[in-house]
């Protein structure tokens, strides 16, 4: 099933910046996408979109097969909290608050009994290794640690899709290498649809598929033969 879609999309600025030009594409259930280009591609103006974070000049976006238009502006907030989640290279953690509370703050928007909350959020940091930080404050956290606490709150609502902008930016070699994991443990081994954001070939080989974006065009759309192998060292 196709769950996003977009269609002639064109993103241009007041100053006269065409950051997007004409890009098409479509998303199934279950894939891993890795979308990379060089810096000033559209690769963040892209995700943007993607996210419902910013809206096209031209074009058109569908969504669980709504076009973008077709959905109020709380409908968007909604869908972003329910069936999107985000995990940003800066990690965007609050820093004197602890892992669970991080974790737990999309549940507060979704609507889920605050007596199921605690559990919810306590399964998703287990998924990613941090049971034994569940009470420490994010700035207290390595910063692979902190991206793998941003993984489990981008998991707490069960999201339809995971964007991860830059995910191993911010990491050294040994910590990305466990994030590629993680995300490529969620792909394969729970279903998630996972679209990755980067500039770095080793860590969008992790995908199924890569996009390549040069000048807000779509420059190729290649399948890839997967070396890696999904593994979760933290899974039980």
């Amino acid at each position: 099933m196709v769950l996003l879609e977009l269609k002639n999309i064109e993103k241009g600025y007041p100053d006269g910046t065409q950051a997007l030009r004409g890009v098409s594409f479509s998303v199934h259930e279950g894939e891993f996408i890795a979308i990379m280009g060089p810096s000033g591609s559209g690769k963040s103006t892209l995700l943007h979109i993607l996210g419902f974070l910013d809206s096209p000049t031209k074009g058109e976006y569908r969504f669980d097969g709504k076009t973008m238009q077709d959905y109020a502006k709380d409908e968007l907030a909604r869908i972003r909290n329910k069936k999107m989640g985000f995990v940003f290279q800066a990690f965007n953690l609050l820093p004197r608050t602890s892992v669970l509370e991080n974790v737990k703050l999309p549940l507060l928007y979704s609507g889920i009994k605050e007596s199921l909350r605690n559990e919810i959020a306590q399964r998703a940091i287990e998924s990613v290794g941090l049971s034994n930080r569940v009470r420490h404050e994010s700035s207290q956290l390595s910063g692979g640690e902190k991206q793998r606490v941003a993984i489990a709150r981008a998991l707490v609502n069960n999201p339809a899709v995971i964007f991860a902008d830059e995910p191993t930016g911010n990491l050294d070699s040994k910590s990305g290498q466990t994030i590629m994991e993680i995300l490529q443990w969620l792909h394969e081994e729970k279903g998630y649809t996972i679209i990755l954001i980067t500039h770095e070939t080793y860590t969008a080989e992790h995908a199924q598929r890569i996009i390549r974006l040069l000048d807000g065009k779509l420059e190729s759309d290649t399948k890839i033969i997967n070396q890696h192998r999904a593994r979760n060292q933290f899974e039980k």
